[in-house]
This record gives C-alpha cells, sequence and structure tokens, in this order.
C-alpha cells in the first residue's frame, strides 16, 4: 500500500491461486484538524490535582474537578430549560455528521451576528444542517475579551436558525450569547434549545479548514442529569491524492 493505491489479488480461474489480477483503486486522503481547547490548570473552572504517582502507589493518576461548561463543551437543553433533556439524553447523530463551515471571520469585539451575515449561505442551510460558524475568536482566548467581549448570536438570527430548521451549531466564543447580559443569554439560548438546535461553544482552530464542508464529530461525556460536558471535537476532510 502506498501513494493512496492499493493492490487486490484475486484467482482469475477457481482452483488456481498464481493467476492474479492487479487492480488499483485511489483512496482519499484524510485530514483531521483538532477544534479543542486544551484541558489544563489555566482553564476557567478546571482543576488538575494528583491523586497517585507510580514512586508511591505504581501507577500515574490524577483528580480532575471540571465546570461542566469549560472549554470546548456542549450545552444540553436543561441548562437554561427547566425539565428538559439532560447531556446523557442527547441524540448522538447529532453530534456527528456533514457540517457547513460560515465564514464570519474576522469578528469584532461584541460584534452582533445577524441574519444578514448569513444571508450568503441561506440556500445551502436545509432542515438537518450542522454549522460551524467561524469568527477566529479562539485567538482571543486567554485575554478578558475572549468572555467578556465575544461576537454573540442575535435573537433574530436564532428564530432563523430554528425556522431553518438547523440541527447544530458550533461556535468559537465561550458562549453564543452575551455571558454579561442575562435576559439575552437566556433568550438566545432558550430559542435555539425550544427550537431543537444543539449548541458547541469554544472551538478553535476553525480558521484550518480548507474546505466548504468538513465532517465533524463532536461528542459529550455521558453524565447522569448533566447540563452539560467537554468535548473532543474534530474536522474531517477528505481529498483524492
Amino acid at each position: 500500500m502506498d501513494s493512496g493505491k492499493f493492490k487486490l489479488e484475486v484467482p482469475v480461474h477457481p482452483g488456481d491461486p498464481r493467476a492474479t489480477i492487479n487492480t488499483t483503486a485511489l483512496q482519499p486522503i484524510m485530514r483531521i484538524i483538532d477544534l479543542t481547547l486544551n484541558i489544563d490548570h489555566a482553564m476557567r473552572g478546571v482543576s488538575i490535582s494528583t491523586a497517585k504517582t507510580i514512586v508511591n502507589d505504581g501507577w500515574n493518576a490524577t483528580t480532575l474537578e471540571l465546570y461542566s461548561h469549560c472549554g470546548t463543551h456542549m450545552d444540553a437543553p436543561v441548562h437554561f430549560v427547566p425539565d428538559a433533556d439532560t447531556i446523557d439524553q442527547q441524540d448522538l447523530s447529532v453530534c456527528v455528521g456533514p457540517a457547513l463551515v460560515i465564514d464570519l471571520a474576522p469578528a469584532k469585539s461584541a460584534e452582533l451576528i445577524t441574519v444578514e451575515h448569513l444571508t450568503r449561505y441561506a440556500d445551502q442551510i436545509l432542515p438537518g444542517s450542522r454549522l460551524l460558524l467561524r469568527t477566529d475568536w479562539h485567538k482571543t482566548y486567554g485575554t478578558d475579551d475572549y468572555r467578556n467581549a465575544l461576537p454573540r448570536i442575535s435573537i433574530e438570527l436564532a428564530h432563523w436558525l430554528v425556522q431553518k430548521q438547523v440541527a447544530m451549531i458550533g461556535v468559537e466564543p465561550p458562549s453564543v450569547a452575551d455571558v454579561n447580559n442575562k435576559t439575552e443569554v437566556t433568550d438566545v439560548h432558550q430559542t435555539l434549545f425550544n427550537g431543537g438546535v444543539l449548541i458547541i461553544e469554544g472551538l478553535v482552530n476553525l480558521d484550518q479548514l480548507k474546505q466548504p464542508v468538513v465532517h465533524f464529530i463532536g461528542l459529550p461525556l455521558k453524565i447522569t442529569g448533566g447540563d452539560g460536558s467537554p468535548i473532543r471535537a474534530i474536522a474531517i476532510e477528505e481529498s483524492l491524492p
């Protein structure tokens, strides 16, 4: 196997193992892009401590204390909607599949993302679509602006996404709405959740995507009754050699 080709050997005549047919076929080249923030001591809502060591216990282990919405994470509807579905009830088929990359970069501080920003993609946004909103906001991670001046989705856009029957949106900021505005953050989240839109926040490296549609995978921990969970999110791009 080399250069994306393989050699298939099959008998020409039954019982004659010496006679073979050589067949070559091109195999797609798969490129994986990690869309996930590193979880470490510097991350908000994270505590990592030593639980065991090889020297003292024979193996290494750590104790992790994680805020349910730290880093790259997925929200469950119960995060903002009373008695709604929890993270362990999430339909995993929504978390995996083709995703359309919406290029909004570079977003401005505290920019309100409206329906007009997505107009040129409207014909491509179909029922069941997954959207990845590229803003390049991940580059501000580690600064106060990352959380306090984030570009966010307008309530009108939230309603529009529901009307379009979008299945999932993924954003780079730590929230789809202003976390310092209780009314806004509640209204936008509730509108999306009540409309069946899955929310993923804290994505990175969307600027590394080269194709307009990628295969997205982002799976939550199975936390009973959970309101959210950190995820490992990746994008897969395939092309022929």
